[in-house]
């Protein structure tokens, strides 16, 4: 057999496509309903752009006993030329040829910016739900009418018909397992104020003389009044907004309001979603993807008028459209925040309060809203509420104690040595910032780093350069000896010694990060904590210093004096290493069992010498 060449065309299953469409393309089948309602609102509005004193409108009608809806509109209409070559050809749709979206498109265009339809595919997922389909339609400009009627997989019947107005019907005789469509109202008119509640022109259901869909809403006018959003977006989202961002961008063409929710999102994971509008018709009633994510807290409705649809209809293509969208949304959002920071700065202080881990935990990488929650977000302090730059106008340095910062911001970790910091701040024009959470310590950190070079973050703790100095007024603090060092070993604090007040013998200052180290070790030691989560529990500890405790001895407290005059085997360094037991344990230090065993050691030895026995 010799060498040959053959060309041949693409076959289509056209039943084969249909149930693709079906089963894969649409999620839904009343997906449909949309479809039918999109093509009919293209034809009003097509006959609007030639005469201007129509109006249009679009009705559905049910007939539950014949298992029959219909679907009607009084538009522009089809010739039989226009029937045979687009309502039968999937892929070449008439409205996506008048908008030149097709690259057979050799139809004069004139404004079609207001014609939804696109890929030529839509008429086609009526057959999700019907068995047939009977279309009969006359065009404006013709005197003959036609009728299209098909079933899925096989031949067209097209012929003649009379109809003494323009416009279109549409007729789907159901599958028996979707005859609800037919004989419930709910199951369509729910479908309609999903989808179709903003178009402009009204829909009415088996006659009724009110319409289905809102119609108007102020969010989408030019010059919308601000009130009004407000009422409009509480009443359709069932919520009162905290605020209210109108949106009128011009490039990219968005329109519509965005609120902020009451509805508090726990931790950062949610994303922000949007109700997203083309042409007034509702693409995703939650739209994820457009607006950044550290607005987690935002809803609302927006015309994308620049954006394209997937071929479902029920998401946006992520195109370079779509990115430039999110972009100037994110920018409208931020100049929004910032205006009202500068001028209703309680407003912003408002949603700060209700939605403040959100805006924490995102501004740790945002750096354009780190620079605006310098401003607004307020820290807890020993001085109180502060922001930001008012902690840091506090935080001058010492010249005398300070060579190499300008500015150093003192901060504690945690809350059970909040009221002690306090009191050892209580005298100093510097505040210590209480960042109780890791995110609020991350972000001070953060925020400082921004400030430059010359500002430091300092935690405090006798540890740290300058707080003994100028936090304490200490001038001779040193790290005990060894061998003091090791008699406190098993409370696996560090060990200074110091002179200060001398009614108080011991200081402790607890270091956050080791007694959560130390708690999460009781864990492992139980087997309550998961493989994974143990994993990243010890990348987490071996990122950072192994921080400690830290205990300060007074040197001019008698008792301490006269022990560490001694040999620590002396019953004065009992009595002492008891003190810094109580100071860690009053403190709220976890103490390891050690300790609590060589205390009660100590008891027993202090009783022994007390009561003049021999050791």
């Amino acid at each position: 057999m010799g060498d040959w060449t053959r060309r041949i065309p693409f076959k289509v299953d056209i039943s084969g496509i249909i149930q693709i469409m079906g089963s894969a393309l649409y999620s839904r089948p009343d997906a449909a309903v949309r479809e039918l309602v999109q093509n009919s609102h293209d034809a009003v509005m097509r006959r609007r752009q030639t005469e201007l004193g129509y109006q249009g409108r679009i009705d559905i009608q049910q007939f539950p006993d014949e298992g029959i809806i219909e679907f009607r509109d009084d538009g522009y209409g089809l010739s039989a030329d226009d029937a045979e070559q687009y309502l039968g050809t999937l892929g070449i749709g008439l409205t996506g040829l008048l908008k030149g979206e097709h690259p057979s498109s050799a139809l004069p265009k004139g404004d079609q910016q207001d014609l939804i339809g696109m890929f030529g595919i839509g008429l086609f997922s009526a057959f999700m739900l019907a068995e047939r389909m009977i279309v009969e339609s006359r065009r404006v400009d013709c005197d003959e009418a036609i009728r299209w009627d098909a079933e899925g997989g096989t031949d067209i019947e097209l012929s003649s018909w009379k109809r003494e107005h323009p416009g279109t019907t549409v007729r789907l005789v159901l599958k028996p397992h979707f005859r609800r469509f037919a004989e419930v109202d709910e199951s369509i008119e729910n479908v309609l104020k999903e989808y179709t509640d903003f178009l402009t022109i009204p829909i009415h259901l088996n006659g009724s003389a009110a319409r289905v869909n809102v119609i108007h809403a102020t969010w989408f006018d030019p010059t919308p009044e601000p009130e009004a959003i407000e009422l409009e977006l509480a009443s359709y989202f069932d919520e009162t907004p905290l605020d209210v961002i109108p949106v009128q961008i011009n490039r990219p063409a968005i329109s519509g309001a965005l609120y902020v929710s009451p509805q508090r999102t726990p931790g950062f994971a949610d994303e922000a979603v949007v109700t997203a509008t083309l042409r007034r018709m509702v693409i995703s009633r939650r739209l994820r993807g457009l607006l950044p994510d550290w607005a987690s807290f935002l809803r609302g409705v927006l015309e994308l008028k620049e954006c394209s649809p997937t071929a479902s209809r029920e998401d946006l293509v992520r195109d370079e459209n779509f990115a430039a969208a999110a972009l100037a949304l994110e920018s409208h959002l931020f100049d929004h925040l910032e205006q009202i920071a500068e001028q209703e700065p309680a407003r912003l202080q408002a949603i700060l309060s209700w939605h403040r881990y959100t805006f924490a935990g995102s501004a740790l990488t945002e750096t354009r809203l780190r620079s605006l929650l310098r401003r607004a977000y307020q820290f807890p302090t020993s001085q109180g509420l502060l922001t930001f730059d008012q902690i840091l106008e506090r935080s001058d340095a010492n010249p005398i104690f300070e060579l190499e910062a300008d500015q150093v911001v003192w901060y504690n970790s945690d809350r059970r040595q909040e009221g002690w910091i306090n009191s050892l701040f209580a005298d100093h024009e510097a505040p210590c910032v209480h960042a109780l959470r890791s995110f609020e310590e991350s972000l001070l950190a953060s925020m400082v780093a921004d400030s430059g070079e010359r500002a430091e973050l300092r935690f405090a703790s006798p540890g740290s350069p300058g707080f003994a100095a100028e936090i304490l007024h200490l001038d001779d603090m040193q790290d005990a000896s060894p061998e003091w060092a090791d008699f406190f070993g098993d409370t696996e604090a560090i060990v200074r010694v110091a002179a200060f007040d001398e009614n108080q013998p011991v200081m402790a200052f607890l270091n956050e990060r080791h007694e959560l180290m130390k708690t999460f070790e009781e864990l492992k030691k139980g087997g309550v904590v998961p493989a994974g989560f143990q994993r990243l529990i010890d990348r987490h500890f071996e990122q950072g210093e192994q921080a400690s405790n830290e205990v300060l001895l007074n040197r001019n407290h008698r008792l301490v004096a006269r022990a560490m005059e001694q040999k620590t085997n002396s019953p004065l360094a009992s009595v002492l290493r008891l003190l810094v037991v109580n100071a860690l344990r009053t403190a709220g230090a976890s103490l390891p069992s050690t300790a609590l065993t060589q205390q009660q050691g100590d008891l027993d030895w202090i009783a022994d010498c007390l009561w003049g026995q021999k050791s």
